[in-house]
């Protein structure tokens, strides 16, 4: 807000000059009035300049404050006037340039769910979403937003998850499913059974995430200061040169109008925004500039493997009947044995064989951590472990024993399948410049080993606790710097954290996980691991070449100026284009030049 009221003093203080030179003909109060605005409007950029100078990076206004003074002294001030609408106008279009770039990612902060339908005894009360209780009972009413994290106790209906996922198809939910904040409700009511209050519910994380983003500086704006303090060295030299030669202070003035180091001050900040914004719609929350960065330089990119490089879900592997059993009668009379159980081996087998294809089951019970007892189509079948099943112990791993009628009928293995997208997301990250992937697993080596070789992955660091991680992360050399950390779990936390990058796989609610991140992909899908890179190099490359371009510009300006080809007034309007070019230039960074990486 305040540059956009310098921005309007200026023009303001301008209008009144014009009237005084050309309606009124009185060319020295117009003089005075810009004079007195320009000495002013140098004062409070000098005021800043210093504070920045104090917080350890470079004044860049050095340069335009130097010009305003230079031009009024020589009596350019028509030319000081437009140096001064440049500078303001300038940042204005940067603030207007950064909240543009920036519409997507504040787009979350405008769904944020305010209110929620308590039920209390037979009628609902309308309450802040602040003052709902975890146990208490809301209704969400078709169109609504959803307002904390729950679980659907009853109803039926299609929710939109777009504001989370990105995905637009919206997801059926029913009774027993899992309600996210900031989804949309279809148009069935939703009973909900709260499991989060609004602070720790899933969208206030995510918001938590954006403002993170916005309050964090990017060492990249740090590198365009550097890259001002040779620039502002060769702006003194040419104009002292020219005045040295010419023996004529104006061209002093001449020159450093031109020499506006607003390309240096807008172009990096704009690309990087525009270059979050573009990771946010592709479904990554990044939380800094320097998290981009770093991702676009990555050498070393390691994965946990659980969730992660797996899909975190076991699913069925095998099936080994008995002497007269198939493996669809096992696996059919299991999965109707266990329809009814919320274990997560029972949730598998059922999707294996598909909810229309089981059979009745009856007298279902279950024993904790040990299997279920039912009868199926007429026979006593029991599920579970070996000792549970009373069937011989015949496989070490993860698996669901299966007598029938007290006679054992086979055995059913489990195993955590790999992501389908994984070995693509190896392969393009090595296409990206990587130079070395890894996986850090805390499982063991063989199980690592093969997991490792079925994606493609370059080196193994099998059996590993969360300190173990960290010593890996550490042990990298210069070489293999920067590296990304991609994990899942509460386990990953830590690793995250001391890794140069770390990126949560954020999409099922890993809180702890996505807060000791550096950026968040909140769609499931690993892919997104290697679209954060190839977006941060894209985004960096526009970075550097809008200011480079910049740069290039208002030095062919200034060396034409040194010869006096350029009246000051002509050249302060040509650094306007100069402003616009860069801008526009950096803006690109939203769209970038190549498409982001598919599964």
């Amino acid at each position: 807000m305040r540059n956009y009221r310098r921005l309007w003093a200026v023009l303001a203080v301008s209008v009144v000059a014009v009237l005084c030179e050309f309606a009124l003909h009185q060319p020295l109060w117009a003089q005075g009035i810009i004079t007195i605005l320009g000495s002013l409007i140098a004062l409070l950029m000098f005021i800043d300049m210093v504070k920045t100078l104090a917080s350890g990076s470079f004044g860049v206004d050095l340069l335009a404050i130097t010009a305003v003074v230079a031009t009024l002294a020589v009596g350019e001030y028509w030319a000081s006037m437009i140096v001064l609408l440049m500078l303001t106008g300038g940042d204005a279009l940067e603030d207007f340039a950064a909240k543009k770039a920036n519409a997507d990612l504040k787009s979350l902060l405008d769904n944020t769910p305010t209110t929620a339908h308590r039920q209390v005894g037979d009628h609902l009360q309308d309450v802040d979403v602040d003052v709902v209780a975890v146990g208490d009972v809301i209704v969400v009413r078709p169109g609504e937003l959803v307002p904390v994290d729950g679980i659907v106790a009853d109803g039926d209906s299609l929710v939109s998850e777009a504001s989370l996922t990105g995905e637009a198809k919206p997801v059926g939910k029913t009774t027993g499913d899992t309600l996210l904040s900031g989804t949309v409700n279809g148009d069935g009511a939703l009973t909900v059974s709260v499991t989060h209050t609004a602070a720790d519910s899933q969208y206030q994380s995510i918001i938590k995430l954006v403002k993170e983003s916005e309050a964090r500086p990017a060492h990249f704006v740090r590198m365009a200061d550097r890259y001002a303090v040779p620039f502002t060295l060769l702006a003194y030299v040419i104009a002292g040169v020219a005045w040295a030669l010419s023996g004529d202070p104006v061209r002093l003035a001449e020159v450093l109008v031109v020499a506006s180091p607003c390309p240096l001050i807008l172009a990096a900040p704009v690309a990087l925004v525009s270059g979050m914004s573009r990771t946010s719609r592709a479904g990554i929350i990044v939380k800094s500039g320097t998290a981009i960065e770093k991702l676009a330089q990555a050498k070393t990119v390691a994965f946990d493997k659980t969730g992660t490089i797996t899909q975190g879900v076991l699913a069925v592997a095998d099936v080994t009947p008995a002497a007269g059993f198939t493996a669809d009668t096992v696996l059919n009379l299991a999965a109707s044995a266990e329809q009814q159980s919320g274990h997560i081996l029972a949730r598998s087998l059922v999707e294996k064989v598909g909810a229309k294809n089981l059979q009745p089951a009856t007298d279902v019970s279950e024993a904790t951590a040990a299997g279920v007892t039912a009868t199926v189509a007429g026979q006593k079948v029991l599920a579970g472990k070996a000792s549970f099943a009373n069937a011989p112990q015949t496989v070490a791993d993860t698996a669901v024993y299966v007598s029938v009628a007290g006679q054992y009928a086979g055995v059913i293995t489990f195993s955590d399948r790999t992501r389908p997208e994984a070995r693509r997301t190896i392969a393009a990250l090595h296409d990206l410049g990587v130079a070395d992937t890894m996986m850090i697993s805390g499982d063991s080596q063989a199980v690592a080993d093969e997991v490792a070789a079925e994606v493609g992955i370059d080196q193994v660091h099998a059996e590993q606790l969360p300190a173990g991680k960290i010593a890996v992360l550490d042990g990298l050399g210069k070489t293999e710097r920067p590296v990304i950390m991609v994990g899942d779990g509460v386990n990953d936390a830590p690793s995250l954290a001391v890794a140069d990058v770390g990126i949560a796989m954020g999409a099922h609610g890993a809180t702890a996980a996505s807060e000791s991140a550096d950026a968040v992909v909140l769609r499931d899908d690993l892919t997104k691991v290697a679209s954060a890179v190839l977006i941060s190099q894209d985004t960096m490359r526009i970075a550097r070449e809008a200011v480079w371009i910049g740069i290039g510009i208002c030095t062919g300006l200034m060396l034409i100026a040194a010869f006096g080809v350029i009246p000051a007034i002509i050249g302060a309007m040509f650094q306007e284009v100069v402003d616009t070019v860069t801008i526009l230039y950096a803006l690109r960074a939203r769209t970038g030049r190549r498409s982001e990486v598919v599964g």
